[in-house]
């Protein structure tokens, strides 16, 4: 009987842990890392080889610093330039929380 009961609850235990796991969201500097920081460098800064073939152009340049953050979410989302869109890639909070992340390099 006592085993029936550990069985029951390891079982339990394992359930609600894959579930817990399955439902995880990727954070966004995560995402940024393995989605954009090879085009847009760690900090923004466009220093990846990447970034100088497409000519992308850095955080500290007027044009990425005058836009918007409803701008920048456009952008990834449909795409800008030589940038790809990430509509169906990303889901909307997560295009969200990636640009709020490449934000904090404009500080």
């Amino acid at each position: 009987m006592r085993k029936m009961i550990r069985l029951q609850v390891a079982l339990t235990a394992v359930f609600l842990l894959t579930g817990a796991v399955c439902f995880a969201q990727p954070s966004s500097e995560a995402l940024y890392k393995s989605k954009c920081q090879m085009c847009h460098g760690a900090k923004g800064m466009a220093d990846t080889p990447s970034a100088k073939a497409m000519k992308v152009k850095p955080v500290t340049d007027p044009e990425v610093k005058g836009m918007t953050e409803a701008k920048m979410e456009e952008a990834v989302r449909n795409g800008m330039g030589k940038m790809q869109p990430y509509k169906d890639k990303l889901t909307d909070a997560q295009i969200k929380g990636v640009v709020a992340y490449f934000r904090t390099f404009l500080q």
